[in-house]
Formats: structure tokens, sequence, C-alpha cells
């Protein structure tokens, strides 16, 4: 394909904004009566409306040379190219509209280098009006903004951001992935420069120094100067450039950052070289310049890498989606684009394949890889009416779906937004670490001055490299990282291992946590329920009061609803009318007229003229449900629920580690009983309402307990809540997730107590950060300030202090043995 005239993007690279063309991608919009190729949906979007609204002379504008006549400014093409996100069709890719009708975007911002960085971004922002929220992640350089449209719009928040020296970009997989791979590249020149350029100067300052005493000659001392002064020059203009500008931004701002007393310190020690090069007088630091340069830009690059791997482990989710399906139409099978399938397509996924989109199974039977999930190595055996999440892959035998959810309505995209969240939200020690960092900064320059005016006082010879060791050995790169490095290493970890994390307070509370109260059916159990014996009280017959059971069960998701699901596909029964959920009791609903109810015996006959309770039950080997009408009894239905595998060990684990253990459950049959003899747990509310449960545990926490909640039920979501910390397990309904603090996708408790060992590695973990780089400072700037540290040798002490934060936090990637549990 050939660019237009003008254009000096190559065939592989978007038309629009000029990124490489991922291999595979098919996106194109017609300008200029051409086919251009973009690099992904959000592209093309924004220029298709650039063609639709006949604006094609904007990419004339953008590609000829500033002196043309017709060019734009660059203030003209920014607002041109901002307003463009306003447009709905442009929006539908990235943003997203909430129930109060407010918007809310995730978009990647460039330059951010430090805490006060995401300070600085998330103050600006949230002061202008109409944004409700504004939360940046330092960790990923990604930004949650929740504006209401009436009041501003998108644009005016991009040249927010921009007028601050941010640029601000809608988050698309693709488009980030690209755009971590230029700023990898950058990042690689920059260092590779640093370090070529400072071997040589080093070689030459090793001569300055042999020659200190006086041997070598003036007129190979100038010229070992001025050779120097070139070698330095590119490590200061080019390899240093992004501490000069971030510090430019800082002024502007009036917010001080770690790049201000960064560029300071190689800006004073390069003009000062100058001056004694030109002069040929004094002393000149271009050695320490660069070295400084060199170890500061290793020491971002290796924060960069472990920054990339978060933002990459989160991308790889989305991405775990195929580009195409097989849609299975009455002409045929077709190939088609995943992103365009909609609810109700059949589509065919063939052995090997990843499934495209959420869907249940209508034809065949195969093993599903759900490991990117759940982190289960294992594939897991579906059937026939059995449901799939898209990002999974088809190990066995072709089969054949009903497409349920698409797009931002799966449960993948569900899992990234709770992903997302998580990283978003702060928790106690990371907003301290953030604070403390920007008192930091000043602090550090008033002491400099200080220092700087004592040794002027002293010795104005040693006052200038005591000043520049100062600011150099105090960068506050370590104590920046210290926090947000072990958080978001230890969420990668855990949702690796199947716990997916989705409030930012988690592993603190974790840390600290001293009761873990489990709810029982579907948590402690396996939440499958079957029906195991049937007793009539009544003239109908046990397959009549089946058929009423399963009527008034059809549309419950509750674990023990899908017991009787068998029972309602395999006969044919009239549909329940005037359903009524009572959370925690059971259901009502009208058949042919008549009104029947089901659930705990209390509340089924309560307008019987014998109430019933679980004493009346046939025996205590069951969970025992009844049904009955207005007026009797009509039958008992015996269910079991096995205890899940590894409950019993999970349980005593967690004893050891110093947990109090609850079951907290609404049943109040005998089986309640059962499983806590079974699993050891002695402490047991049983047949308590949604509201007593959460009565509970308040009063736990208000007694100073440090309660962890786990929970599956639409009934456990008041007390997920209202828990300092709450847990849904992965069969859990969708809005038991949204409330839950963590999800369990594995549905594999033991889980749990390796996700505690971990979080108090990561406190200690954050401590030992914090710890080193206080201690650190505390040591090495008195012996700064005292003369005795060079700038070379602070620089390579600061570099070292920032690499041993960021080496101790990547520790938390992996469970370790002590994570691991018996």
């Amino acid at each position: 394909m050939n660019a237009p005239e003008g254009n000096k993007h190559n065939h592989l690279s978007c038309f629009h904004c000029g990124l490489d063309v991922p291999s595979g991608s098919q996106y194109f919009t017609t300008i200029d009566g051409q086919p251009r190729q973009m690099c992904c949906p959000g592209c093309q979007a924004v220029a298709q409306v650039i063609a639709d609204g006949g604006l094609e002379n904007y990419y004339k504008h953008r590609t000829n040379e500033a002196s043309s006549p017709e060019a734009l400014s660059v203030t003209e093409q920014l607002k041109a190219e901002f307003e463009l996100y306003n447009h709905a069709s442009v929006q539908k890719h990235f943003v997203s509209e909430l129930a109060d009708g407010s918007k809310q975007a995730t978009l990647v911002i460039e330059g951010i280098t430090c805490a006060a960085c995401v300070w600085l971004l998330e103050h600006h922002i949230s002061s202008l009006e109409g944004v409700q929220l504004a939360s940046v992640n330092l960790t990923n350089h990604r930004a949650r903004v929740q504006w209401d449209d009436e009041q501003i719009k998108l644009s005016d928040i991009f040249l927010a951001m921009h007028s601050i020296g941010y640029q601000g970009h809608p988050y698309h997989p693709d488009k980030e992935e690209q755009l971590l791979e230029q700023e990898t590249k950058r990042a690689m020149r920059r260092l590779g420069i640093a370090g070529v350029f400072t071997m040589q100067i080093m070689m030459l300052a090793v001569a300055l120094y042999t020659g200190a005493n006086g041997s070598l000659e003036s007129n190979y001392e100038n010229f070992i100067r001025w050779a120097s002064l070139v070698l330095a020059t590119p490590v200061v203009f080019y390899a240093a450039r992004p501490f000069f500008q971030a510090a430019y931004r800082d002024l502007r701002t009036r917010h001080l950052t770690m790049d201000l007393p960064v560029s300071i310190a190689i800006g004073g020690a390069y003009t000062a070289s100058i001056w004694a090069t030109i002069t040929a007088s004094g002393e000149v630091y271009y050695d320490s310049v660069s070295m400084f340069t060199f170890f500061l830009l290793i020491g971002r690059f290796l924060e960069m890498k472990a920054r990339h791997r978060t933002g990459k482990a989160g991308n790889a989710l989305l991405n775990l989606l195929p580009a195409s399906a097989i849609l299975c139409t009455p002409d045929g099978e077709q190939i088609v684009a995943a992103n365009e399938l909609q609810q109700g397509d059949r589509i065919l996924v063939k052995p090997g394949h990843t499934i495209p989109a959420d869907g249940d199974i209508v034809q065949g039977s195969s093993s599903i890889d759900e490991s990117a999930l759940t982190g289960e190595y294992l594939p897991l055996t579906k059937r026939e009416g059995d449901s799939v999440v898209g990002g999974t892959i088809n190990v066995e035998n072709p089969i054949h779906l009903t497409v349920t959810q698409v797009g931002a309505s799966s449960q993948l995209s569900s899992i990234v937004r709770l992903l997302e969240r998580a990283h978003e939200e702060k928790p106690k020690v990371a907003r301290l670490a953030d604070k403390v960092s920007g008192y930091f900064v000043s602090a550090v320059l008033i002491i400099a001055a200080t220092v700087g005016l004592y040794w002027w006082q002293v010795d104005p010879g040693h006052a200038f490299w005591v000043t520049l060791s100062v600011l150099v050995v105090t960068c506050p790169c370590a104590l920046s990282l210290a926090t947000p490095t072990a958080l978001t290493a230890a969420t990668g970890t855990l949702r690796q291992h199947g716990l997916l994390i989705t409030r930012g307070h988690v592993l603190e509370s974790l840390a600290k946590a001293t009761h873990i109260v489990f709810d029982k059916t579907g948590t402690l159990t396996e939440g499958n329920l079957s029906l195991q014996n049937t007793q009539t009280l009544a003239e109908l017959t046990e397959q009549q009061c089946l058929e009423i059971a399963a009527a008034l069960e059809a549309h419950s998701e509750h674990p023990i609803a899908r017991a009787f699901h068998r029972a309602s596909h395999a006969t044919s029964i009239v549909p329940a009318e005037q359903l009524t959920n009572h959370v925690g009791q059971g259901l009502e609903g009208y058949i042919n007229g008549q009104r029947f109810f089901i659930g705990k015996p209390q509340f089924a006959s309560q307008y019987c003229d014998t109430p019933l309770d679980f004493n009346h039950a046939p025996d205590d080997q069951c969970q025992w449900l009844l049904l009955a009408s207005e007026t009797e009894p009509l039958a008992w239905f015996g269910l079991s629920d096995p205890a899940r595998k590894q409950a019993a060990q999970v349980v005593q684990q967690l004893k050891r580690m110093g947990l109090e253990v609850q079951m907290l459950t609404g049943d109040s049959s005998a089986a309640v009983g059962h499983i806590a003899h079974q699993l050891k747990i002695d402490k047991v509310i049983s047949g308590v309402s949604p509201a007593e449960k959460l009565q509970h545990i308040q009063q736990l926490q208000d007694d100073g307990a440090q309660l962890i909640m786990v929970g599956d039920g639409i009934n456990d979501i008041p007390v997920l809540a209202g828990a300092q910390t709450s847990i849904a397990m992965g069969s859990a309904t969708d809005l038991a997730k949204t409330n839950a603090d963590a999800v369990l996708i594995s549905g594999e408790l033991m889980r749990l107590p390796q996700a505690l060992k971990l979080a108090r590695r990561t406190r200690a973990n954050i401590r030992q950060n914090l710890s080193w780089a206080l201690f650190y400072n505390l040591i090495a700037l008195p012996l700064a300030a005292a003369g005795m540290i060079a700038p070379w040798m602070a620089a390579i002490g600061m570099s070292i202090s920032s690499l041993v934060v960021v080496g101790n936090a990547l520790r938390l990637t992996k469970l370790g043995r002590t994570d691991q549990v018996e």
C-alpha cells in the first residue's frame, strides 16, 4: 500500500498516529479515496470521524513543514485532535457510561517519572470543574478519570494534562504495547549513549587524577578537558534530557519532584566544568556528570522494566481473546472478527483454539484450559449446557457455543476492570510515601543550599562539589519506588495464582487480619448441592412436588436452586409467576393461581395451620428444605453438599497462622454442625439473616477484630460490603464479586493462607524498602555534607539504593517457600 504524498510514515506505520502496525492487523479507513492502514480500533474510529466530517486535510496539515502557510499551529492541531475524542463513535472504544450518567475512561499517561508526578496529575485534573474522579497509577502510568459530560468535555481533560507537561492517550492494549516498546527503545538509546561516553570520559579522567600532582603538562590537561567536554555534551543534552524536561515542567507548575534536584546537579556540574575548561582553572566534573546520569538511567530503566512487566500482565488478559471467530450461519461457516460477535450468535471453536467470547455449549463436549484466568493448570471438562469464558482454550474436541456476553460485558473485561480498580486505589502506606516524597525534595534543596553556603564560608574551593554530592546522594528515587513496586509485584503474583485483588487496601488488611469468617454453602462446601431425598407430606405425588419446586427455583442462581435445575429441564413444568426472593429465607410464587413457598421450614410454613421447623425434619444427615402451600406443608427435600477439598487443611493452616476461624451461615439445619465438626471449626453462627450476618461482623470489628469475610451468594452481599476485607468465591454472583475486595477466581481455598503469607511478606518488604531508603539517606547525607563523598561516589550510591529497593520488591513476583502451604 502506498502512503499518500506528504505522509512520512511507511507502509508499516499507522496512518493516523504513526505507531507500528501489529502483524495481522486488519483495521483500515478510506481517506482521500485510498484505504489507509491503522494500528488499532481507536485510531480507526478517530480517522473515520475525520473522514466523515470532511476533515481529510488534517493529515496534510500535520505532515507539511511548519513553514507552510496552510500548516496548523501546535495549539490548534492539538485542540483539533483532542476534540475528536468528544465524538461518541470514538469514545465507545474506551469510554463507559456509569449509572448516574457520568462517563469514565482509562487513559495512558506519558511523562510520569515519580510519585510527585502522580500527585500533581491527580490534583490538577480533580480541580477541573466537572471532573468527579482522577486516579493515577504510578506503576503502569494509567489514569482512571470520571467526569460529567455536561460540564466538561474529554478534550478539555486531555488539554489540561498537556498544559502541565504530560501526554494522555486512550487506553488500548495494542496501543499501550507499542507505547511501552517505544519507551523501551528510547530508554535503551539514552542508556547506551550515557554508558559509552561515560567509559570514554572515565578513561580521560584517570589521566587527570594521576596528573593532579603537576606531572601532566598544561597543554595535555587542556586537551583532556576539552575532549571530556565534547564527550559529556551528548550525555547532558540527550541522555539526561528527560530530567531537564521534567524539571522545567515542575518549575512551571510550582510543584517539586525528584527531577529538580537531579537537573540542578547535572546542569550545575556541567556548567561549572565548562567555565573551568574555558578559563583553564578550577576543577571539572565531566566524569561525575556522566556517571551520575548513567547510573540514574540504569535505575530508571530497571524500574521501567518492572512497570512494563506489570502493564503487560494486565494487557495479556485482554489479549487472550483471539482476533477472529468461526461463525455458524444457515449458509455455512465463515470467519469473522471476534469483536463483531453479538449475543445469540452460534460459533464453532476447534481444538486448540481460544474461545472468542463468553457462551454456553450447545453441541459437543471438551476439556477447557482456564489456567490464564484461574491459575488452575488442569483442564476442566465442559458439556452441553455448561458455560465457558472467553479467553480460555478448547483442548480436546470441537464444540458449538451460543454467545452470551461480548465486549465490556464479558467476564474477562469484568476481571480487567476489577484489576484496574485495585491498582488505582492506594493503601495508607502508599499515600504516606507519596506525601513524604514531596516534602523530601524540598528538604533536599534546603539542605543542599545550607551546606553550600557553609562550605562557601569555610572552603570556597570545595563548596561546589560538596553541594553537588549532597544533591546527588539524597535523590529520593528509592523512597518513591519503595511502596508501589512491592504492592504491584505482590498483586500480580496473587492474580497469577488465582486470587484477583480488586481494592488497594487488601494486601495491607490481609497482613493485619486476626479473624476470618466463612459462609458455608458454596464457600466451605462445593456448592454442588444434589437432591438426595424427597418425602411428601400431602396428597401430591413426589413428581408433582418436584415440579412445583423446580418452577419456583427455575430463575434463581443460588447453589440450592441449582439442585432443582435438572428437574426443570427434564420435566414439562408450568412456569411460576410473581416470584419473590426472601433473601436468606426462601422463595414464594404463584403457579396456576395458587401460592407456594420453598425454603426454611419456618418461612415456608408460616401460613399453615401447623408451622414446622428443623426439628420436624426427617433426620439430621441432610440439609432439608420445606415446600408448602398457604394451607399445608407439601414435601421435605433433602440436599447434601460435601465440603471442599482441602477445606479442613486450610482451616487448620489459618489457625496455625494465628487467625480465629468462624462459620457464619443462614442455614440452620443439622448439616451445619456436620460440616463444622468435619472441618474442626469451633465458632459457628447458624440460621442468621443477611442483616444478622452484617450485625455480627460489625460487632467483631467494633471489638477490634481485623476481619476477612469469605462468601459467594446474593445473601452475602451486605456482609461482604460491610467487612473490612471481603473475598468472593469465583463461582459467586456478579453482584457479590463487585462488592468484594478480592475474588478467588480459582475457587481453591488453599490460596487464602498463601495470600495471607504473601501479604505479610509484602508488608515486611515495604518496611524494608522504606527503612533502607531512609537509612541510606541518613548515613549518606552527613558524609556528603562533610565532604567525604565525591560526586561520582554519590551517583553510584544513589543508583545502588534504587536498585536495592526494586530488586527487593521483585522478590514478591514468586511465591516463596514460606508462602507454600503444607
